[in-house]
């Protein structure tokens, strides 16, 4: 787990909760099948390494003379032919090379996966956090609006207001149970998404942190950790996969040579008596291949050189979407900061206004319809403060995705 905490740092003011996260993130990427999934896609490029170390497949002939040539020797009977090709010097080494370049490259999925993970699950833990925040802000809501509510039920009573006020009060908080049921319903389904990441019952229960705070300063970022992205390491390990590629190709486009053994059962002849009458015959042959006809490696060659041409583009493009990415997500985590800070302070004149409300209520002056306006505003400010910290949490947790190292 070196280097999962670069999701964390900097993120929780209390390190016991950011211990949390760190902890779920450990379980995800242990549990998640698609890490798994190509992790065995690794093994299986590594291990095509061990099989490309092979030679072609022996021949091996066997013949039987129905009609028996006569040598004067003998007649033949039987014939058994081994013959085993070999490639050029360096063609299996070449070939080991060009496997073990493709793994290495398969290899930088596995850490691509695991960065989209470590963002993905911190993206639907701060989604379960804002959730979670709103609730507990619309409890406090509802239980404001019910003291309000008691306040004019007094006031109806001496006439001092009516009981449409009142009706009002009990409407809002209607609504506000109503939004309340409905954070509930998408906290489940966050729920399920969240244990889904890590390949888990859906109703297990996560354990939120308490309270996210936005630091008082970004962290600094270096503008060569974006070269340093597996997304792009990616591209320069199949670049040389390519090049490795086209070594092979030379090296098969060289002739292969073949030994072999001939065997041919003799038999002896009758009624005549000389030297190696019935003799076997064994024969060794040696062979060469030798690819006369080149166009096709010329070809290979030819597509090898576009190949990487069209990497380097690859590689290129995926550069300034990613530069784009990052650019964005920077500037909207500044937004969130300002927008955080606009938030609370128009929270406190809020509640500035709501205590000038519950002095004009001792003078009997109380205006309920102010009440409700008040009480709106403040809760607009408060969930627009947890958007606001959450999404300069999420807009952090893309930012590590892009120039972090895991």
């Amino acid at each position: 787990m070196k280097g999962i905490t670069f999701i964390i740092i900097g993120f929780f003011t209390i390190q016991t909760n950011a211990q949390t996260l760190e902890n779920l993130l450990e379980k995800a990427l242990d549990n998640n099948p698609m890490i798994q999934k190509y992790e065995t896609q690794y093994q299986v490029s590594s291990e095509k390494v061990n099989e490309s170390n092979t030679l072609p497949n022996t021949q091996l002939g066997v013949g039987y003379f129905v009609s028996e040539p006569e040598t004067r020797t003998g007649a033949q009977r039987a014939k058994i032919s081994v013959k085993q090709m070999l490639p050029w010097f360096g063609s299996i080494t070449a070939r080991e090379n060009y496997m073990s370049s493709l793994a290495d490259a398969k290899y930088e999925d596995i850490a691509i996966a695991k960065r989209k993970l470590v963002a993905s699950v911190s993206r639907s833990y701060y989604n379960l956090y804002a959730i979670q925040k709103k609730q507990e802000i619309l409890k406090q809501n509802i239980s404001l609006l019910e003291t309000y509510e008691t306040l004019a039920l007094t006031s109806v009573a001496v006439g001092k207001a009516s009981a449409v006020d009142v009706l009002r009060l009990q409407m809002r908080q209607n609504e506000l149970e109503q939004l309340f049921k409905v954070l509930e319903q998408d906290y489940l389904a966050e729920q399920t998404a969240f244990n889904q990441l890590l390949n888990r019952e859906s109703t297990t229960d996560i354990a939120v942190v308490d309270a996210l705070a936005i630091p008082e300063e970004d962290a600094s970022l270096l503008g060569e950790q974006l070269q340093l992205h597996p997304e792009l390491i990616k591209y320069d390990k199949l670049y040389e996969s390519v090049a490795q590629s086209e070594l092979l190709n030379r090296k098969e486009s060289l002739p292969m040579v073949g030994f072999g053994l001939d065997y041919v059962a003799v038999s002896e002849r009758p009624n005549m008596v000389f030297d190696e009458n019935g003799k076997d015959i064994i024969m060794p042959m040696v062979s060469l291949s030798i690819p006369v006809f080149s166009q096709k490696y010329k070809s290979r060659t030819k597509q090898n050189e576009l190949r990487q041409q069209e990497l380097v583009f690859q590689k290129e493009d995926r550069l300034n979407k990613m530069k784009t990415i990052l650019d964005r997500a920077l500037k909207e985590r500044k937004s969130s900061r300002i927008s955080y800070e606009t938030q609370s302070r128009n929270l406190q004149q809020a509640k500035d206004a709501e205590e000038i409300l519950i002095k004009s209520y001792e003078t009997g002056t109380i205006d309920f319809n102010d009440v409700l306006d008040i009480q709106e505003l403040q809760l607009k400010f408060q969930i627009s403060q947890i958007e606001s910290i959450k999404n300069y949490f999420v807009q952090a947790a893309i930012i590590n995705y892009i120039t972090q190292q895991i």
